[in-house]
């Protein structure tokens, strides 16, 4: 399953891929993208998908993943050192998407039906998180992280 599942699902491919699995526990599956950042791969292995490969694979190691995931091994790439920040909340993420598209903090507060020191707060919570001290850092990160898609 791909990460980005374009016009097939309103949801993303990690999210489908955790709904399969609950609702069928033993079900394997295999993340197959070219989105190969740390907080997919982190998302993934935290709802118990099988592996992650990028698409960039060589068929025979694109087969050879697949029988160790069929024979019951998990596959992910080997960890580079990546920092993996604590997990956004699904309201931080609706936040600094809304925030990436330029709006102020009053009309970002009224679209999420929040007060804006709600959103002052939840915004801390994200700078913290993020280890930044501004809407503009958080939203870098979140996109160089793949919290949030890249501004188009």
């Amino acid at each position: 399953m791909d990460i980005n599942l374009g016009a097939l699902s309103d949801t993303d491919g990690l999210e489908t891929a955790a709904d399969l699995r609950r609702a069928n526990p033993g079900v394997k599956i295999v993340i197959l993208t070219g989105y190969d950042l740390p907080v997919y791969r982190h998302e993934a292995k935290k709802n118990g998908i099988s592996g992650f490969l990028n698409k960039n694979i060589s068929p025979d190691d694109l087969i050879a993943s697949l029988i160790r995931v069929f024979n019951g091994a998990s596959c992910f790439p080997e960890e580079r050192g990546d920092l993996i920040i604590e997990d956004l909340t699904g309201m931080e993420r609706k936040i600094l998407q809304i925030m990436s598209s330029g709006k102020k903090r009053k009309c970002a507060a009224d679209e999420l039906f929040i007060s804006e020191r709600t959103l002052s707060n939840h915004l801390q919570h994200i700078f913290e998180k993020l280890e930044v001290s501004s809407v503009v850092e958080a939203v870098t990160k979140a996109i160089q992280l793949g919290y949030i898609p890249p501004i188009c």
